[in-house]
């Protein structure tokens, strides 16, 4: 039990680690603390921010979970995927 609940815990962390590594989020928070010069506020605004986020992320994915199979939800997220995949490279199309 224990060394499910630390790789479900590590895979979590890295995963959003590298996930919000300089994206716009990270950005705009880099620029709201030199414009602000109050690194510590802004630190608590984000993290809240992440926190409440990701609340909302883990609340809508266990409801998901209770009603949809876990087949369902991974060919909903591929479908999502490729979708995507074709706007981004319909959008380099256009350019």
């Amino acid at each position: 039990m224990r060394a499910g609940l630390w790789a479900t815990f590590s895979s979590t962390f890295i995963t959003i680690l590298l996930a919000e590594m300089g994206d716009k989020t990270q950005l705009a928070t880099l620029l709201i603390a030199a414009q602000s010069h109050q690194p510590w506020v802004v630190f608590a605004g984000a993290a809240l921010a992440l926190i409440a986020t990701s609340f909302i992320g883990v609340a809508l994915g266990w409801w998901l979970a209770q009603r949809v199979s876990a087949e369902t939800m991974n060919l909903a997220a591929a479908a999502i995927l490729l979708v995507v995949a074709v706007l981004l490279l319909w959008d380099m199309v256009q350019v």
